[in-house]
């Protein structure tokens, strides 16, 4: 039995883990830490223990942070697949083959986000990729993609991983902005906020590395094989090229929330599902929070500030700490996350994609794992699917290893478009237990208390 289990390494688990175990030494807390990776920093700061030459300098800032969570005593275990979490905060995860089911009285999912599915016809040809996984290249093996590379799609990290690969001796040929023309006089009303906050210095910094880079504005975009590579086509134009990188911003991971049985809200600010939570991060079941990304797209920054306060408000659930405590020690990252808030929201009216950008072209793979096409969403909307979770009798969407988590918005999205409502109207596509694969020889092969053994032998 652990007192709190924190799950992910990025910003906010780190944070999280530096509040709550920094404690440990005093007070006995004992938190369990799980990651997939193979060290700490999440995607944003993936590599940090020995970053490369050119990211070093980005990363320094979270350096501190990361220093801190490694010099704590929590049970740090990377490489951890977490594939079973129930509103009794027991977990099942695997290591290497191997599977565990372990307890906690406390949980802090602090599992991101991911990138928001861009089902344009195209999209799963070889040499396709999102710019996340070839950020991902980039931070872990040092890769760049070689010869003609264009970018596609909108929002900051398809500019900061063109400037990047700038850095790296890269830089694309062309970069596709598909942005709505119209955000930008949605997103006005933010733009003091954001002109004031580090998202403004940090902008302007990025487009001045990006003022050799080609741009053309793109409101649709077709991939199609051309000989041994590929042609992009949108409405204006055309190029032709070696490798195509995707983006079209990310949304909250929120798999593992869903298992848990905690309650989702659709927000219209960003386009997708979060977990409903209250200030401290506390969701809809008792004793799981979720801190963040994971709790709705606000950046590394905040997310750091929201692990700290999902962290103190843990410490006060325990006991460990009282109100009056926690409360003035939440005030500064309170504060900060507040301040961080108001620059985003700039962003978030810039940057969302339109809901015609959101859904399935008739011709376009929505959901990779079983191969359904838009059009295939379509007819079974017709045919009275109302949401994902209808569908799946009808086309398996969403059943793939993935569990939805590459095709769960599309799928929403396409399906309310074709019965003339909104997203907030469809349910999301419902994740259980298991959220990841596991084998049948791992869960079998668990070990087993003495306690659960007698119960079974006294059953005989």
């Amino acid at each position: 039995m652990y007192d709190v289990a924190v799950l992910g390494a990025g910003p906010a688990g780190m944070a999280a883990v530096a509040e709550l175990a920094g404690q440990g030494g005093s007070n006995g807390v004992r938190v369990l830490w799980l990651d997939e990776n193979a060290s700490p920093g999440g995607q944003v700061y993936r590599g940090i223990a020995e970053p490369l030459k050119l990211l070093a300098r980005s990363y320094r800032p979270a350096r501190k942070l990361f220093e801190a969570a490694r010099g704590t005593n929590a049970e740090y275990i990377p490489g951890a697949t977490i594939w079973h979490l129930d509103p009794g905060a027991t977990l099942g995860f695997s290591v290497a083959g191997v599977a565990r089911m372990v307890e906690a009285r406390r949980v802090i999912i602090a599992t991101g986000a991911l990138e928001r599915p861009m089902p344009v016809p195209g999209w799963t040809l070889p040499g396709v990729m999102t710019v996340g996984a070839a950020q991902t290249m980039l931070k872990a093996q040092g890769l760049v993609p070689q010869g003609r590379v264009v970018l596609a799609g909108q929002g900051p990290l398809l500019w900061l991983y063109a400037a990047q690969a700038i850095a790296a001796g890269a830089p694309p040929a062309l970069i596709l902005e598909t942005r709505p023309a119209g955000n930008m006089w949605r997103a006005l009303p933010h733009l003091p906020g954001f002109l004031v906050s580090h998202y403004g210095w940090k902008g302007l910094a990025l487009l001045r590395r990006l003022r050799a880079v080609p741009v053309k504005r793109a409101a649709s975009l077709r991939i199609e094989q051309a000989g041994d590579g590929l042609r992009v086509t949108w409405p204006r134009g055309e190029a032709l090229a070696d490798h195509v990188l995707l983006h079209q911003g990310v949304v909250p991971h929120v798999n593992l929330a869903q298992a848990a049985g905690c309650a989702l809200e659709w927000r219209e600010d960003q386009a997708c599902f979060t977990p409903v939570t209250d200030g401290w991060g506390e969701s809809s079941v008792p004793g799981i929070a979720v801190a963040g990304d994971g709790g709705g797209i606000a950046g590394a920054e905040a997310a750091e500030c929201t692990g700290r306060i999902a962290a103190l408000a843990a410490l006060c659930a325990l006991g460990r700490i009282d109100a009056a405590a926690r409360d003035a020690r939440a005030g500064r990252w309170q504060k900060r996350r507040a301040a961080w808030g108001r620059g985003r929201a700039f962003l978030d009216a810039l940057y969302l994609p339109s809901p015609a950008q959101r859904r399935a072209a008739p011709d376009a793979i929505a959901c990779r794992c079983e191969e359904v096409t838009g059009q295939a969403l379509i007819d079974a909307a017709r045919a009275g699917a109302t949401g994902p979770n209808q569908a799946k009798a009808f086309l398996r969407c969403g059943m793939g290893p993935c569990q939805g988590r590459q095709c769960a918005l599309t799928l929403v999205e396409t399906i309310a478009a074709a019965r003339g409502a909104g997203p907030a109207e469809v349910a999301p596509l419902r994740a259980r237990n298991p959220v990841k694969p596991v084998s049948l020889a791992e869960i079998a092969a668990m070990p087993v208390s003495a306690a659960d053994e007698a119960a079974v032998l006294s059953r005989r």
